[in-house]
């Protein structure tokens, strides 16, 4: 599937081909603190198939598993695009669910650490919920 995606400001842009069956929730401590949420959506691809448009910043970063990954995001608005390896390493690249443009259509295959899942995250369906923004609290 070829998707498309850019930073939340349009800095940096890309191109992709991807295997939508590689769509993976991940729920390690890394991707909950990288991501301020409770897990992180990503695609894996090789990397020969993106194409980035922009000069990303990025940082290395040894992952729970020991391997190094390159954290790749917009040096203006912070948005994390993909990680890799190292750039001696031919390998694959990881992107990150929320930037590309038709995440509608991937919905998540599987579900990595989830040793470190939120214990609250089974229970979702049972919150209120509402189309747009959420009444206040009170």
């Amino acid at each position: 599937m070829k998707v498309n995606g850019r930073c939340h400001c349009g800095r940096i842009s890309f191109t992709a081909e991807i295997d939508p069956r590689r769509v993976t929730i991940c729920h390690c401590k890394d991707c909950q603190l990288l991501s301020s949420s409770a897990f992180r959506v990503s695609v894996l691809t090789a990397r020969e198939n993106l194409q980035v448009t922009g000069a990303p910043k990025s940082y290395a970063k040894t992952a729970d598993s020991g391997a190094i990954r390159l954290q790749h995001f917009c040096p203006d608005c912070g948005t994390p695009i993909f990680n890799t390896g190292p750039e001696s390493e031919i390998g694959d690249c990881v992107i990150r669910w929320g930037s590309i443009q038709q995440r509608d259509q991937l919905m998540p295959a599987r579900q990595t650490w989830c040793g470190s899942a939120a214990a609250w995250i089974g229970d979702l369906g049972r919150l209120p919920s509402w189309e747009a923004a959420a009444p206040p609290v009170r």
